[in-house]
C-alpha cells in the first residue's frame, strides 16, 4: 500500500511540473516530464514493483557469492586462462596467406614458383615502373586507353 501510495504521489508531482512546463509555452519539455511521471504509476498498476525489489535481492546475493566464494574466483581464473589462450593462438584473425599455415592447404608462397638456379640471393630485380624491352607505352598502358580517349574528347 506504501509503494502504490510513493508511487502515485511521485506522478502527480511529475505531472505538476509537466503543467508548469506547458504553461510557460515550454512544450517539448512538458511531454517530456509528463512521460518521465507516467512511469511510476505504470509500474505499480502492471505489478513491475515487487519483480524489480526480487531483481535487485538476486543481484545482491550473486554479489556476495561472488566476492567471497572461492569457486567463484577459480572459475574466473579459468575463463581468463581460456581467453588468453585463444587470443594467444590468434582465434579471430584471418589466416596469413603469405606465411603459409599448419592447416595443411599446400598454397606456400614457395611452392608456387618453381626455383631456378640462375636467380640468386644477390640477383637485380627489375623496378615496378620499369618498361618491358620491345613494348612501346600504348602497349603498356592498354588498361587505360579508354581513361585516355576520355581525356582528349574533354581537352584535357
Amino acid at each position: 500500500m506504501l509503494s502504490g501510495t510513493l508511487c502515485f504521489l511521485l506522478t502527480a508531482v511529475g505531472l505538476v511540473i509537466a503543467g508548469l512546463h506547458g504553461w510557460h509555452r515550454r512544450w517539448r519539455t512538458a511531454v517530456r516530464w509528463a512521460a518521465a511521471a507516467l512511469v511510476p504509476a505504470g509500474l505499480y498498476l502492471t505489478d513491475l514493483i515487487p519483480v524489480g525489489s526480487a531483481i535487485g535481492r538476486a543481484l545482491g546475493n550473486w554479489a556476495t557469492k561472488l566476492v567471497l566464494d572461492l569457486g567463484v574466483w577459480m572459475g574466473i581464473g579459468l575463463l581468463g586462462l581460456a581467453a588468453l589462450l585463444l587470443a594467444a593462438t590468434g582465434v579471430g584473425r584471418k589466416p596469413d596467406r603469405d606465411k603459409g599455415d599448419d592447416s595443411g592447404s599446400g598454397r606456400r608462397k614457395g611452392a608456387a614458383k618453381p626455383a631456378s638456379p640462375a636467380a640468386g640471393a644477390g640477383a637485380p630485380r627489375p623496378s615496378v615502373g620499369s618498361a618491358r624491352p620491345g613494348k612501346s607505352a600504348t602497349e603498356e598502358l592498354g588498361d587505360f586507353s579508354d581513361i585516355e580517349e576520355i581525356l582528349r574528347k574533354r581537352g584535357i
